[in-house]
């Protein structure tokens, strides 16, 4: 088994809020994150795709055509808007890194043809990071 991973960045803004919640609450789990017009990170997204290298291309998949899926089902939707108001696949979720790894997963699921999505990872400006294996 061979696993091959494209990294792609987009930077969005986001709120931790959980309605639920009182404000000292959200305050005292989220802290900055929970600032009330959100506040922005840089994030880096890494897609692994695992399986056997075609014999033919040598590709368990083109990392071109995966920049192409990641564009077209994740950076379009998601860089320089609020995740919170902007992402209708965000709608009603806490935006955390484990969440937005979560959410990838369900957008390009299904959408990868040559190997197997193995893993989404979703790390924020900061370093922290979730990956989500499905």
């Amino acid at each position: 088994m061979v696993y091959v991973t494209r990294k792609a960045h987009f930077s969005a803004a986001h709120r931790l809020f959980n309605p639920k919640f009182t404000d000292a609450q959200n305050e005292a789990v989220f802290d900055k994150c929970n600032n009330v017009h959100g506040h922005g990170h840089n994030y880096e997204i890494e897609v692994t795709v695992a399986g056997e290298p075609d014999p033919e291309t040598g590709y368990v998949i083109d990392l071109k055509k995966l920049g192409e899926l990641i564009e077209e089902f994740i950076l379009t939707k998601v860089d320089h808007k609020h995740l919170n108001y902007d992402v209708p696949e965000l709608a009603g979720i806490i935006p955390t890194a484990e969440n937005i790894a979560l959410v990838f997963w369900q957008l390009l699921e299904g959408r990868i043809t040559e190997g197997t999505l193995h893993s989404v990872r979703v790390a924020e400006s900061d370093n922290n990071f979730a990956e989500y294996f499905g």
